[in-house]
């Protein structure tokens, strides 16, 4: 009986000791995970997108007296007011949107360092979307500009091979706990 000591053996068999503990998702083993080369200069190459749109954002707001010319001359009937006005909007949007991909630009590259499944495709749409948009304003702009969208099309394009190639993939499974 329970509690006697008799010496008797209980009835029941003693249970085993529990398996030990693993760790299926981002437990130790992933935290100690070091990003591949192949992901690390996919982010390398995401600072550089971000620090070129800075730079665009820099150009396009030092530009806007070219602004004004262009609208003047697309817009004559405009007063001096609203073309002051018009300069100011289109400088106020150009800034907002410059500030935005900047900041995309910098999300991506920490989030995917870091082994986000959702932040690869995240930026594997942004990038897309990114390489379809250039392409079309390939056809708008001359000079610089044309010069710039190409560079952000093989900025995109590597970006995105390198967050797909087999090794950048074995550590996004690694880190999301899911198996490769």
């Amino acid at each position: 009986a329970p509690g006697s000591t008799s010496g008797e053996q209980p009835a029941y068999p003693p249970m085993p000791p529990p398996p030990p503990f693993q760790y299926e998702t981002q437990g130790a083993a992933a935290a100690e995970a070091t990003p591949p080369s192949s992901l690390l200069t996919a982010v390398r190459l995401m600072y550089v997108g971000a620090a070129m749109f800075a730079i665009l954002l820099i150009v396009e707001f030092a530009q806007r007296g070219q602004l004004r010319d262009q609208i003047a001359d697309d817009q004559p009937q405009l007063s001096a007011d609203e073309l002051d006005a018009a300069v100011a909007v289109g400088t106020a949007v150009a800034v907002i949107i410059g500030l935005i991909s900047v900041g995309l630009w910098i999300w991506m590259a920490v989030m995917n360092r870091k082994g986000r499944s959702w932040a690869r495709v995240v930026a594997t749409v942004l990038g897309g979307l990114n390489i379809v948009f250039t392409l079309i304003g390939l056809t708008q702009n001359t000079g610089i500009g044309t010069i710039v969208n190409v560079v952000s099309i093989v900025l995109a394009a590597a970006i995105l091979w390198l967050l797909y190639r087999p090794e950048s993939s074995a550590y996004y499974a690694a880190m999301s706990g899911s198996p490769r």
